[in-house]
């Protein structure tokens, strides 16, 4: 994950954000409504879902990989690829500047999906097994993740980033000797994310509009991995862990002395009082009856995580010759290929419409 130490607004070939931002606009015509989505829950089985979802975009898709077989499985494989196939296209159009903010922001991808392997490599899964899990909307091919899936363990994969030349491999590397003297997996991962949000917020340097709405987004979301580490920290005996050593630096709202602060308290209803008077106060609060029933954290989870895809999806409302009309489409595509692979699942398990309706994100 590397780059120029500055940004510069300078289009290349023609294509500055006028052209970029027009050929989005149509793409983001062809998105998917709730009335659509409505008819595929409603759908009596899977094979009528598929006729529906054939007559769209994702017909190609579906064409390719229901070669192997009508299934959940196949449909699922069908919205992976047709949600990386339309970030290569979208960033083919980017100029300079979006296309590096824009690759700076979907950095996340290969932190996410590195971790996916470690995580199956660790549990002694099996390489197709951690495939189902993986998204290559990064930088990180579909191919360069096949290949460390097949990797025998941890250290193979950790070693392989560092022949590979990729750039959070030393991050990997510090991270690896904590998890061999810990044996927790949690360490390795760790160091992958606080790798990510320090570079990715030293990147983004500048005081163009773009740039700041840039590093909003990427505040919202390191913001996030710090509420989940304080929620997950309420489970755990914080006297006896050093919990400054889970903090991440580049958050928008959460400060180092307030997720201090926030670790330490005694319960849940601590956290959520005292987080009131921030943005995610709100959020948290709405999703306290569910936390209440089915008593995890991954609620509030959850529930930051929608409110981070809601605020990326308004920032297109904005300039219409800037940076968000490309951040709220990726955003929005995302979001779509959740929520297409919610009804999918929920289909394919027989889960109540009212339970599938309750997890999807409708904007």
């Amino acid at each position: 994950m590397t780059g120029p130490a500055t940004t510069r607004n300078k289009a290349t070939g023609g294509k500055d954000y006028g052209y970029g931002n027009a050929r989005i606009r149509g793409m983001k015509s062809r998105l998917l409504d709730e009335a659509f989505m409505e008819g595929l829950i409603a759908a009596p089985d899977m094979n009528s879902l598929i006729q529906n979802l054939a007559d769209t975009e994702y017909g190609p898709d579906l064409d390719e990989a229901l070669i192997h077989g009508r299934t959940a499985a196949s449909i699922d494989e069908a919205l992976k690829n047709n949600l990386v196939r339309t970030y290569r296209k979208v960033q083919g159009f980017l100029n300079d500047e979006a296309g590096y903010i824009v690759s700076m922001l979907l950095g996340r991808w290969d932190i996410f999906n590195i971790k996916t392997v470690l995580r199956g490599k660790h549990m002694h899964l099996l390489a197709e097994e951690i495939a189902e899990g993986l998204l290559p909307a990064g930088a990180l091919s579909r191919v360069d993740l096949d290949a460390l899936t097949m990797l025998p363990d941890v250290k193979a994969v950790v070693d392989t980033a560092a022949t590979w030349g990729l750039a959070y491999a030393p991050a990997m590397r510090g991270g690896y000797v904590a998890y061999m003297q810990s044996g927790e997996l949690a360490d390795l991962e760790l160091a992958l994310d606080r790798y990510y949000a320090q570079t990715a917020f030293a990147a983004l340097t500048g005081r163009s509009a773009n740039v700041r709405i840039a590093r909003d987004i990427l505040g919202m979301q390191i913001d996030t991995m710090n509420l989940v580490m304080v929620f997950r920290l309420q489970k755990a005996d914080v006297e006896s862990i050093k919990v400054d050593e889970f903090y991440l630096d580049g958050g928008r709202s959460i400060s180092s002395d307030l997720y201090r602060e926030l670790a330490h308290m005694s319960d849940v209803d601590e956290v959520l009082d005292r987080l009131k008077g921030t943005p995610y106060g709100l959020t948290l609060d709405q999703a306290v009856l569910k936390y209440l029933e089915e008593n995890t954290i991954s609620v509030f989870e959850r529930a930051l995580e929608d409110y981070h895809m809601r605020k990326a999806l308004a920032v297109g409302r904005g300039d219409p010759l800037g940076i968000g009309v490309s951040i709220a489409y990726l955003w929005a595509k995302q979001n779509e290929i959740t929520n297409l692979r919610i009804i999918v699942k929920g289909k394919s398990v027989g889960m109540p419409i009212d339970r599938v309706r309750g997890e999807l994100i409708l904007v």
